[in-house]
């Protein structure tokens, strides 16, 4: 069997923000939760987890195991809570995957990478920080600029409204489908079927 994957999706805690474009994210991991029927449980790491099966391998097999995550603490203290869970679970960067807001990205759009820098993100400049990389995979989802002169720090914290919630619902659940993908069938290959479309 492969190796065990954690997914943490990136957002803020309690319900002011669970709508807004910051905890994008977090909207992933639930929704992968929902599907595998777990419910996620206080872990010593600052974290909330979910140990689950993801997706089906060839066969009708259940897929590989991964914890799904989410920091009980502010997006900017991400890296804490992740750092600890991949120690008290055995788990490598390259078995890390990172589900973010991405505000160079058209709202939306849904890119996989691996590594590289952060873009002034400030979760995964603590994750980069506290895990000493930033070899770790990368959902990114697009929620596009602030119009006009709008702080970018308000932005984010803004729930998306009408034809745009419906839109982001929509995206939230393809997302789920392209860690399903990572996860059964491999970075490379996701990202080749995700990026080709």
């Amino acid at each position: 069997m492969a190796e065990k994957w954690l997914v943490m999706g990136l957002g803020n805690p309690g319900d002011r923000y669970e709508r807004t474009r910051h905890n994008v994210g977090q909207m992933v991991v639930d929704v992968l939760a929902h599907r595998a029927r777990a419910r996620f449980q206080r872990h010593r790491s600052r974290a909330v987890v979910a140990p689950v099966r993801i997706g089906m391998l060839p066969g009708g097999a259940p897929g590989p195991q991964a914890i799904l995550a989410k920091s009980t603490g502010y997006m900017n203290l991400s890296g804490g809570p992740l750092a600890a869970l991949a120690r008290a679970e055995g788990i490598e960067v390259d078995r890390i995957l990172v589900i973010h807001d991405e505000l160079d990205l058209v709202p939306f759009e849904l890119r996989l990478k691996l590594g590289g820098g952060e873009g002034g993100h400030n979760g995964l400049k603590s994750i980069s920080q506290h895990l000493g990389s930033r070899d770790y995979a990368r959902l990114r989802i697009g929620i596009g600029r602030p119009p006009g002169q709008m702080d970018p720090a308000d932005y984010v914290l803004r729930e998306w409204r009408g034809k745009e919630a419906e839109e982001a619902l929509v995206t939230v659940v393809e997302a789920a489908d392209v860690v399903e993908s990572v996860l059964v069938n491999g970075l490379a290959k996701a990202q080749m079927e995700l990026h080709a479309s």
